[in-house]
């Protein structure tokens, strides 16, 4: 039991942080020291047949699952209950979720087979290209099983502790983050598990692109254009 409990607190208390402190310290290293490798590497010249629509469903996919979990996990329950109970919230992210979950699903899917099976983008592909497509693909179907395991309790109780861990998380409360973590399902406790291995592989992937923002484009001189 022992054991146990400090693999929880190791996983879930301390784990974290360390996923967290390796995505910011390693993606400033590496914009500081290889900006030119900062990139998404887009293979869509090589070849666009399916690319544009796989490319649209995964993106639009990803960004509101995103912006749901960030929502969902980061907002207290003192707060949401003015305008929405636990259960409501975890039915609304289930179907919501599981909507884009798909979209998601079936555009990562199609990437990840053009990526294998496509000779010209599969000689330009690095393996970290294909891994973090096959992370990605795992978390995605384990963030789906989800949905089928909140089904035996439409009570709202599991989002809660979710919710407890994330916010003791970005409080600095990783003992209290462990505990509310013991009594979650194994899959709740996989998905949040490869969540943070994401974090951790972030900056050496190209996954860094997530987080550009083209601000100097804003402030460059204007460029001047005259034909021949």
């Amino acid at each position: 039991m022992l054991e146990t409990s400090n693999l929880n607190f190791l996983l879930f208390g301390i784990y974290p942080y360390i996923a967290i402190t390796v995505l910011f310290i390693g993606s400033w290293i590496r914009y500081d020291r290889e900006p030119y490798s900062w990139k998404a590497d887009s293979s869509q010249l090589l070849d666009q047949k399916g690319f544009r629509l796989a490319s649209n469903l995964f993106h639009i996919g990803i960004i509101f699952i995103l912006a749901g979990h960030f929502v969902g996990l980061l907002m207290p329950e003192s707060i949401y209950h003015h305008f929405i109970s636990s259960a409501d919230k975890q039915l609304l992210a289930m179907v919501s979720g599981g909507f884009f979950g798909v979209l998601c699903l079936i555009g990562l899917v199609m990437l990840l087979n053009r990526r294998l099976n496509n000779p010209r983008v599969r000689a330009v592909s690095k393996s970290s290209d294909i891994f973090v497509l096959v992370l990605l693909l795992v978390q995605l179907i384990l963030g789906l099983l989800t949905i089928f395991a909140s089904m035996d309790h439409l009570d709202g109780s599991v989002m809660i502790l979710l919710g407890i861990w994330a916010q003791s998380i970005v409080t600095l409360q990783g003992v209290q983050a462990a505990e509310a973590m013991v009594t979650v399902g194994l899959i709740y406790k996989l998905h949040v598990f490869v969540g943070l291995t994401m974090l951790l592989v972030f900056p050496f992937t190209r996954l860094v692109h997530v987080i550009s923002v083209p601000v100097k484009y804003f402030v460059r001189n204007y460029q001047i254009v005259r034909q021949r």
